[in-house]
């Protein structure tokens, strides 16, 4: 239910109360007479009503007692990928930059979170990541970050690798662009996009995981976010993207998942077995077309229901759904995991074949995936990922012909709406979370510094000014790729900033 004053003064006039605000969700609890109880759907700003006690924990160690635990890991079989690290091929030498709420210090990442160099900071000279928040620290306090980190490449050192990702060699760069409520806007996460851009040699980043998006129906040839994922995609970058929660209605791919370039992820669920046969479409899974363009999405699909991967303890998540397996773990449900495991499944094909491009990974995936749940094309795109198949396909490339965006639409209009989604009993998905400012992006205007890795201070970005203001251009010229103006707040036409944050995107994933 979204929290705005709608809602609750409905649930006052059905006799009801509202007994906890809950911000985290943007949303709150309410009794409510029986009588009243079949009229919550129907009030304007409600996404969906649901009793309390399905989404509270069941407080069970080793997961809920109405889902049975999964055989371990068994989403590395399915997709392929048990083989290629049976070879050796397990993301060895490759950095995933996970774009997200930052990653928790646990025994399954040790020694491969990479530290980022501060290069202005004689006093620190390395941080564990690049931290575009307001919080003092690079820990994952809202704890989507790590869940998804253990996906791509958990080792499962806690669990005797029972519990491992899909590429439990592979490491990591953490570019932290939320906190403990979860919260990230558009404009940071493109700063988060143009740093990886900008230090993506340094770091050795061939993949980098989007699990996050805005339901924004601005076209993708016009929309910022999409301008600045296709640089990263032109970068040498493969972009994997959520599709989103907000399934099964067609029409409601994220952005940017409506991207043609990136590959864009949906999610089924494995019934914990690696056999496809069983395997079923969640309704959360979005489905195709993207709404302002028409075009077919997801691309492909891999498993994201019920997935176990790694805790960050203390977390906002940790702690609201404390619902553990074997101490160090948790499951989730949503396309965020299911990106995640794509993202591990690019690196284990970047280490075999060092060579492969963004658009050769996109062509063997998607000409590779196998059929899969319905079938349908605009529920499940090409299919299910096939590590193995991916690693053998023909040589062929993704997005001939495709027609590019400009960046020159709205950053406000790229920011979507405010909405929560309540999905499966123990799942809480958080589907948005913004305000209305207004600001027009315009790739053509910009005012001085060149975002290079020797001008990027981050001491005065948060809710102050631009430390640079055009896309770094090494090794390419990114032309067109220019900010507008140089301050997050003040005063436009007449109205006030809301304060130094904005709020935009959107994690798909659920606890269960």
């Amino acid at each position: 239910i979204a929290s705005d004053a709608g809602p609750e003064d409905a649930i006052e006039n059905l006799g009801g109360a509202v007994t906890k605000e809950l911000p985290i969700v943007d949303g709150f609890a309410a009794t409510v007479p029986a009588a009243g109880a079949g009229k919550l759907a129907s009030i304007p700003g409600v996404r969906a009503v649901t009793l309390d006690e399905a989404l509270m924990p069941q407080g069970l160690l080793g997961g809920s007692p109405t889902t049975p635990s999964p055989p371990k890991s068994a989403y590395i079989k399915e997709i392929g990928a048990d083989s290629e690290r049976a070879a050796g091929v397990t993301g060895k030498g490759v950095t995933v930059a996970l774009v997200d709420t930052g990653i928790a210090n646990v025994a399954d990442l040790a020694g491969r979170v990479l530290p980022v160099q501060n290069d202005l900071n004689l006093l620190n000279p390395t941080s564990p990541c690049e931290n575009l928040t307001g919080e003092s620290t690079c820990d994952d306090n809202y704890g989507h970050g790590t869940f998804i980190a253990g996906l791509i490449a958990g080792n499962g050192a806690a669990s005797n690798g029972a519990w491992s990702g899909v590429a439990p060699n592979a490491n990591l760069v953490s570019v932290k662009v939320a906190g403990a409520d979860g919260s990230a806007d558009v404009s940071t996460v493109l700063a988060g996009i143009q740093w990886v851009v900008s230090f993506k040699d340094r770091y050795g980043i061939k993949v980098m995981n989007l699990s996050l998006g805005t339901d924004s129906t601005q076209s993708y040839t016009v929309d910022p976010l999409n301008y600045a994922v296709e640089k990263a995609w032109d970068a040498g970058i493969t972009v994997v993207v959520a599709a989103s929660n907000r399934g099964p209605d067609p029409a409601t791919i994220s952005k940017p998942g409506d991207d043609p370039l990136v590959v864009t992820v949906g999610a089924v669920d494995d019934m914990g077995t690696p056999a496809i046969a069983d395997d079923q479409l969640p309704d959360f899974s979005s489905r195709g077309p993207t709404a302002a363009d028409g075009l077919a999405k997801p691309d492909v699909v891999a498993p994201g229901g019920h997935v176990v991967s790694l805790r960050a303890p203390g977390s906002a998540v940790d702690t609201q759904f404390p619902t553990y397996v074997d101490g160090s773990y948790r499951k989730g449900s949503g396309t965020s995991m299911a990106t995640g495991i794509v993202s591990g499944a690019v690196a284990l094909m970047v280490q075999a074949n060092p060579n492969l491009t963004p658009d050769r990974i996109k062509y063997a995936l998607t000409s590779t995936a196998r059929n899969v749940a319905s079938g349908d094309p605009m529920a499940v795109g090409a299919g299910l990922i096939d590590t193995y198949g991916a690693l053998r396909a023909p040589a062929g490339l993704a997005n001939q012909g495709v027609t590019r965006s400009n960046g020159l639409g709205s950053l406000d209009l790229s920011r979507g709406s405010v909405r929560v989604a309540l999905n499966d009993p123990g799942q809480t998905v958080v589907s948005g979370l913004q305000t209305g400012q207004l600001l027009l992006w315009n790739p053509l205007v910009y005012t001085t510094v060149i975002w290079s890795p020797l001008t990027w201070n981050l001491t005065d970005f948060a809710g102050s000014r631009w430390y640079g203001s055009r896309w770094y251009d090494q090794p390419d010229q990114m032309a067109g790729s220019r900010w507008y103006g140089s301050r997050w707040y003040g005063e436009l036409d007449g109205s006030r900033w809301y304060g130094s944050r904005w709020y935009g995107s959107r994690w798909y994933g659920g606890w269960d």
